[in-house]
């Protein structure tokens, strides 16, 4: 399906949400490419290109990924044609710097982010799907206490994030609870006014 305008959309939620899941819809419903910071990462990873063995040693030392290095990663891939007409990202930006970034990259090519998708969820809910997955997968690790870290270190890196779209206007709350077809099309809903498909 091919859209009116090019559509350059963000969606973020906490672990657990069903991100992965949902953008991988969104983008076939934009015909736009979906792109995960953790895929492009893992890519140049086994592609043993230069980003993806820095990227391995500083992983392999239990770090980080510096800004600096996602950024040039980020912007390497939504330079590519595919991504001309538009682009899905999921898991960037997750800071201020890659926020400034990604809007000065933008901006020196006369664009912007259409819309920002916040999946809202219920913390305990996810919690406990998360708990079911670990289980199921034999995920010893994943504690109740390691989880609920997790959902925290995100509401602490993200809200400021989502403070600044918010601010310009196009942030999109969407109520992330449900079944996927559900949430697939509340998604749609919410974004039909601001960025419609042909």
């Amino acid at each position: 399906m091919t859209q009116t305008a090019p559509a350059r959309l963000l969606i973020v939620g906490p672990p657990g949400a069903g991100k992965g899941t949902q953008a991988t819809g969104l983008a076939e419903a934009y015909g736009i490419p979906a792109i995960s910071t953790g895929d492009i990462f893992r890519e140049n990873i086994k592609n043993g290109t230069e980003l993806g063995k820095k990227v391995q040693e500083i992983t392999a030392a239990g770090e980080l990924v510096p800004d600096s290095l996602t950024n040039e990663l980020v912007q390497d891939r939504i330079g590519q044609d595919d991504a001309k007409g538009g682009f899905l990202l999921d898991g960037y930006p997750r800071t201020l710097g890659q926020v400034e970034f990604l809007t000065g990259l933008l901006e020196a090519e006369g664009q912007a982010i259409d819309a920002v998708v916040q999946l809202e969820v219920d913390t305990d809910a996810v919690v406990a799907r998360l708990l079911k997955r670990a289980q199921e997968l034999g995920r010893v690790d994943d504690t109740e206490e390691v989880i609920r870290h997790r959902q925290d270190v995100y509401a602490n890196e993200t809200a400021p994030i989502l403070g600044v779209y918010e601010q310009r206007g196009s942030l999109v709350k969407v109520d992330g609870m449900g079944s996927v077809e559900e949430v697939a099309q509340r998604i749609l809903d919410a974004l039909e006014a601001r960025v419609p498909r042909a």
